[in-house]
């Protein structure tokens, strides 16, 4: 995708995410009076629908009303997007997303929904590094083993992921050109089923999110090889990155964002908005989020949607490189 054409989108979203909605004008006052329904894009068990779990509770003290987190996985996320893209924008159906949120309008050619111009950006909630685990019975110990291991057999290693186009695809995608190593991917429905596979020693390998991986490790379910960030992980302290195992251009982070169907007056967007910047700053969140190295980041409508397309151009490249298309 062209960056001409990702500003073109960037101005897009931003025209979107301000333009008000006259026919729900009336009801921005005393919203929310009912409860708000919290469509998670992606299957229980994975790092988005742990974070959102993590702040249903603070959410509904913030608004007042009750917040339901709404399960509506399927086509890499596109399911649910396509139902909160397709809901009234009067800030009762919510929809909260992973980094694939961004990729997902490069490898899917047929999208019900269009990903800038449908949906609003209320708030980059918070970014986290990823972590490449391994099953505890692959004699495997480092990144640096696991590539000598795939070199050493003839049709390599393979790796799980959540789906194509996902966050651990991609990365996948350019560890294995970043190394030189042959590797298999794998997907299934989500991040949650690709952990399981990992621990059930079905695939060798999968890349995910701190919130997910980090209690397995620590129960022993998991080895870690590496840290994708620039900076070693404060949970898994004795983990060294990609970077520091001889890989320096890899730098690789998943992030959390909220989004409204386009047209959600900009006073209903910003009392949600503030509502999930209450939800981080409360205690048990801001404890629990430091322990898996979540760090919060709170923009604004504005600044959310420019750096949602600017993660759509960032990963273009690869996209385009290894062919990554869903029908």
């Amino acid at each position: 995708m062209k960056l001409s054409t990702v500003l073109k989108r960037t101005i897009t979203v931003l025209a979107i995410a301000v333009a008000p909605c006259m026919s729900y004008a009336q009801s921005a006052g005393d919203y929310p009076n009912r409860p708000v329904k919290l469509i998670v894009n992606l299957p229980p068990g994975g790092a988005v629908d742990t974070f959102a779990r993590m702040l249903g509770p603070q959410l509904s003290e913030a608004l007042g009303k009750q917040v339901i987190i709404d399960n509506r996985a399927g086509a890499g996320g596109t399911i649910g997007s396509n139902i909160v893209a397709k809901s009234a924008p009067d800030g009762y159906t919510l929809l909260m997303v992973y980094d694939t949120f961004a990729v997902n309008p490069l490898v899917y050619k047929n999208l019900p929904f269009d990903t800038f111009k449908d949906l609003a950006p209320i708030t980059i909630l918070a970014s986290a590094p990823l972590v490449i685990v391994a099953p505890v019975k692959l004699p495997v110990d480092s990144l640096k083993d696991f590539v000598r291991l795939s070199k050493s057999r003839e049709n390599g290693l393979n790796y799980g992921s959540g789906g194509p186009g996902s966050s651990g695809h991609l990365a996948g995608e350019l560890l294995a050109t970043t190394v030189g190593a042959k590797m298999t991917h794998v997907p299934y429905k989500g991040g949650g089923p690709a952990l399981m596979s990992t621990i059930g020693g079905e695939t060798d390998m999968t890349i995910l999110g701190t919130t997910v991986t980090v209690p397995q490790i620590r129960s022993g379910y998991l080895k870690a090889l590496a840290v994708t960030g620039k900076s070693r992980a404060l949970s898994l302290p004795n983990v060294p990155t990609v970077m520091e195992q001889g890989y320096p251009d890899f730098d690789v982070s998943s992030w959390y964002g909220v989004l409204a169907p386009a047209g959600t007056p900009r006073p209903i967007i910003e009392k949600i908005r503030a509502a999930f910047l209450a939800a981080l700053k409360y205690p048990a969140t801001v404890k629990r989020m430091a322990e898996l190295d979540i760090t919060p980041i709170g923009g604004t409508p504005e600044q959310s949607g420019a750096f949602i397309a600017a993660e759509s151009a960032r990963w273009a490249k690869v996209v385009k490189e290894h062919n990554i298309t869903v029908e």
